[in-house]
């Protein structure tokens, strides 16, 4: 079955996740009446939209069978994606951990794994509490009211990730810049073309990615130099030096390892602790039960990773013909794990649309599942419960001054405002 084609516009359409209820509507059509279908946006190859919840866990289990590197890894235009083979010979402008497969993706993601296991990350809680607590006294100083986002979701994480990593804090306004621009390449007020969507050329819009990735390798290029002259504790120490087989990693892996790490690393924290500030504004009593019981931090940051679902889509590509829930998958067809569908999907959260602390026995797949799940899923809950920690006791009510707004993409996206006023204890 081929979806009707406005539905499957609004999949594909940008603004669509900006709005929530016009992507929330879309995919909810979707999963009543063709939950496993065909979709082709104008200007896209077809794709299957996955979008129940057991269907993605199903196709993330079968990693040989459906790769994520043999065509792009996100949502791309047919001329987009014939654009960046020609320029860099594969179907993806970064060679990212989440964008290879096989021996290739268990050997590049086993470089940091030991190092962001619960176990491993237990030594940086006092550091990033330390942390948590620079932000927090920034927002109580603003005599009650802010923008969350822009004072503290966006620029807490990145703190923290950055530290890390071994950045050095006066270059984290310039990893912040070319994170928003390479996540928010629709986004006219995060782009680096300040055009919107049908302003620019896609090919104009492929340069000035290319000028991202290129200042983030030149950027990352010294860093290599600096930590393969003096070995540290840092992540970007362990990429500069890892090795596999004998031989450090080729360019476009290192390359790729650094940029995926600085830059996912934590624009999907900073998107869900966002949503989570929206949630919590909007609903006094939650608000109220939490601070009564903060024992309610775990699950209220479990329910929030659910809400935001901060990574909307990855793409897939059948390795050879096979099934998924009785529909027949052809050799090399593309697929959509649609985790924006799957987070709501009414046949495994009770009530999906309204935001709920007593989720226990319910799998938010918002990080992914299986052999490609988030390698930072452990650090970013931590982050985030140690922010409300320090953040929900000061805090005697908090509310929305103005309606947030979200960030206009179709892969990596959350509120870029959140406007609140707050009182103190």
């Amino acid at each position: 079955m081929m979806l009707p084609t406005q539905l499957a516009n609004t999949i594909a359409d940008p603004r669509a996740y900006a709005d929530g209820e016009a992507i929330h509507a879309a995919f909810r059509t979707v999963r009543q009446t063709a939950p496993l279908a065909q979709a082709q946006p104008d200007g896209y190859d077809p794709f299957w939209v996955v979008s129940r919840h057991a269907d993605v866990m199903t196709i993330e289990r079968q990693n040989d069978i459906f790769h994520n590197g043999d065509r792009s890894t996100f949502l791309s235009p047919k001329e987009g994606e014939t654009m960046v083979r020609n320029l860099v010979g594969e179907p993806n402008l970064i060679r990212s951990l989440v964008s290879v497969d096989g021996q290739e993706h268990r050997d590049l993601r086993g470089i940091v794994f030991p190092h962001v296991t619960p176990k491993a990350i237990r030594a940086w809680e006092d550091s990033i509490r330390v942390i948590a607590r620079e932000f927090v006294d920034v927002m109580l100083k603003t005599n009650g009211k802010c923008d969350f986002a822009k004072d503290v979701a966006l620029l807490y994480p990145l703190r923290v990730i950055m530290t890390v990593l071994g950045v050095p804090p006066e270059d984290e306004p310039f990893m912040l810049r070319l994170t928003q621009e390479l996540f928010s390449n629709a986004d006219p007020e995060l782009n680096r073309l300040g055009k919107g969507i049908g302003e620019a050329s896609a090919e104009d819009g492929l340069k000035a990615l290319m000028q991202v990735a290129q200042d983030l390798e030149a950027y990352f290029s010294e860093v290599t130099k600096k930590y393969r002259a003096n070995p540290t504790s840092h992540v970007n120490s362990l990429i500069a030096n890892a090795k596999i087989n004998g031989e450090y990693l080729n360019y476009r892996q290192m390359m790729g390892y650094y940029i995926i790490a600085a830059t996912a690393g934590h624009d999907t924290t900073s998107n869900t602790t966002s949503a989570a500030m929206w949630a919590l504004a909007e609903r006094p009593d939650m608000f109220a039960q939490i601070k009564k019981d903060p024992a309610l931090i775990n699950a209220f940051v479990e329910e929030s990773i659910r809400w935001a679902v901060p990574v909307k889509h990855f793409m897939r590509t059948a390795t050879q013909d096979t099934e998924v829930a009785g529909q027949k998958i052809k050799k090399d067809d593309w697929l959509m794990l649609a985790y924006q569908s799957a987070t709501r999907d009414e046949a495994v959260f009770d009530q999906p649309f309204e935001f709920r602390l007593d989720r226990a026995g319910a799998q938010q797949i918002a990080f992914g599942y299986g052999a490609h799940v988030c390698l930072g899923q452990h650090l970013a809950r931590m982050e985030m419960r140690i922010l409300w920690e320090e953040l929900l006791p000061k805090l005697k009510s908090v509310e929305l001054a103005g309606k947030p707004e979200n960030t206009i993409s179709n892969f990596v996206c959350g509120p870029k405002r959140v406007p609140i006023t707050f009182t103190l204890n």
